[in-house]
């Protein structure tokens, strides 16, 4: 198998204009191509004035693949095609010693989960929140009523945080392995939109994912795993240095020696409990801000150009830093194109945003965190909990500007940028529900920010016109960007001090999105498995 890239067509190419144009590109016969198939497409907009191309990577056999690499010769966009076909790393014995605990049922969790019970491994998955369903039931409980349930909501439940976003699929992780795509074809084989596989900014949308991720639980049982949900760990056995099993909230104790901790960003009572219990954590950096919302047209149309609006390209997205003048760098996070800004708290009496798009991405708005890098040495000193106790903080004030009704504060970006409360909202109307309550929000973050993001705002003007529109609207806050904690690992992928434990995932500090986060659920399900075949080995 062969690999090409950068073969361009126009954006509005037929489809069976694919094979001649590789046909073309490769000087052959149409009987010399066996096959071939798409690995990736892209398109570039940077420049506004020229013709927008599709640029696509394509696998393919030929009957002669020396002739074609001999002809081609050094031709750096032609070579051999890495083999991206996943293969098992274990086989569970007929007879197992013990079951392998996941605690979790976010991407990592449901990988991890998947990956065990394929390999024949049979784990125990506990999720404290409700199957995907119910949850969703709740979280619209809390958008359309204002009522929180602190354990199915956003954060809890089947399909974890990811499941109500926009559904990104892409990640800058160091991928060797090409775990990434062994990820994206369970995701196809679970329902998924099969160009995942190949477009360049994957995403699969709220909707869709609560039936893909009850399928993967589904297949899970199947191959005899099983899943419980409503089933809170409070506790860990522990005999000395080695992990024995876990504790749950109604007294039932489980026990193994292997227990994957995928616990989301947001199950700040279990870190403590880890905290309490001695597992070696750490505090790491994170980023604060808020959800910017302009018209989606306004960044088609400065992005996109002529090309905005066009069916085959969809809503534009943007990603922009800016390093400000007090030594803070702001940045755009988990832009979703034609999406919602959403009420993402877990807990009573604070207010979190964050934002989701539909498959569609079809909404009026954009909307994306702008937000400012923070550190433990210089922002929360005080242990490895103290990132968290600065996000309470700063939620419980956002939920007391907001009025205490779960209603977010926020404030047009003019009156932002002028240091004035706003009073009326302008042509952009904001998609947080349960609403919004319109203050200064000066106070929302720490100083430093607020400087930083009056600041960054303008000069995010210079790269998307309009950016920084008077009538654009700030919603506060964002805080859990990613988990303000690590819980360490060594080389073989369990806790620093307590043999047994897994920890992984975002939660954990591992991973930062779905397809990483599920990256790592692989990793992590190689590695108990193979150390499980060893102990059983070694036990004769």
């Amino acid at each position: 198998m062969l690999r090409i890239t950068e073969l361009k067509l126009p954006i509005d190419h037929a489809e069976e204009a694919l094979r001649p144009a590789l046909l073309a590109r490769l000087g052959i016969e149409p009987e010399e191509l066996l096959d071939f198939s798409l690995f990736k497409r892209s398109y570039d907009a940077r420049k506004k004035s020229a013709e927008l191309c599709f640029i696509y990577t394509i696998d393919f056999s030929v009957r002669d693949e020396a002739e074609l690499l001999a002809r081609f010769g050094d031709d750096r966009h032609l070579g051999p095609a890495p083999d991206t076909r996943y293969q098992p790393v274990a086989q569970a014995p007929a007879e197992l010693s013990e079951r392998p605990i996941v605690v979790g049922f976010g991407p990592c969790g449901i990988f991890a989960g998947l990956l065990l019970a394929q390999m024949g491994f049979k784990p125990i998955i506990l999720e404290r929140g409700k199957c995907v369903r119910e949850r969703t039931k709740d979280t619209w409980g809390l958008w359309r009523k204002n009522v929180l349930n602190p354990e199915s909501n956003v954060q809890f439940g089947e399909g974890g945080a990811g499941t109500f976003s926009d559904g990104k699929l892409y990640s800058q992780i160091k991928d060797p392995k090409h775990l990434g795509r062994k990820v994206l074809h369970e995701f196809v084989l679970a329902g998924s939109p099969e160009e995942i596989l190949y477009v360049n900014k994957p995403h699969i949308g709220t909707f869709r994912l609560t039936g893909v991720v009850e399928h993967m639980r589904h297949q899970i049982e199947a191959l005899g795993g099983e899943v419980r949900f409503e089933q809170k760990v409070t506790d860990l056995l522990l005999d000395g240095e080695q992990l024995c099993g876990v504790e749950l909230a109604g007294g039932e104790q489980l026990h193994s020696r292997h227990v994957v901790l995928a616990l989301g960003h947001s199950a700040r009572d279990t870190f403590r409990m880890l905290h309490a219990r001695g597992v070696y954590m750490e505090a790491k950096p994170f980023s604060v801000g808020f959800r910017i919302e302009h018209p989606q047209s306004l960044i088609d149309r400065a992005r996109l150009g002529k090309f905005a609006g066009h069916p085959k390209i969809g809503a534009a997205d943007y990603k922009l830093v800016h390093h400000a003048k007090n030594g803070r760098a702001v940045y755009s996070f988990c832009m979703c194109p034609g999406g919602t800004v959403v009420a993402a708290t877990s807990e009573p009496n604070r207010v979190v945003t964050n934002g989701m798009s539909q498959y569609s991405r079809n909404e009026r708005n954009a909307n994306a965190g702008i937000v400012v890098g923070i550190t433990p040495e210089q922002d929360f000193p005080g242990g490895p909990l103290a990132g968290i106790e600065l996000q309470e903080r700063l939620e419980s004030h956002a939920y007391a500007l907001g009025g205490s009704t779960y209603e977010a504060p926020a404030q047009l970006v003019g009156d932002f940028i002028a240091g004035r409360a706003s009073t009326a909202i302008g042509s952009v109307e904001p998609s947080y529900k349960p609403g919004v309550h319109l203050v200064d929000l000066a106070s929302a973050l720490p100083a430093f920010a607020i400087e930083a993001i009056r600041e960054a705002l303008p000069a995010f003007e210079k790269q998307i016109r309009g950016f920084a529109m008077h009538d654009a609207v700030l919603t506060g806050i964002e805080t859990r960007t990613s988990s303000p904690l690590r819980i360490t690992r060594g080389d073989n992928l369990q806790s620093l001090n307590i043999k047994g434990l897994y920890p992984a995932g975002e939660g954990a500090g591992y991973a930062g999105g779905i397809l990483s986060a599920g990256v790592d659920g692989v990793r992590i399900a190689e590695a108990v498995a193979l150390d499980i075949l060893a102990q059983q080995t070694a036990a004769g």
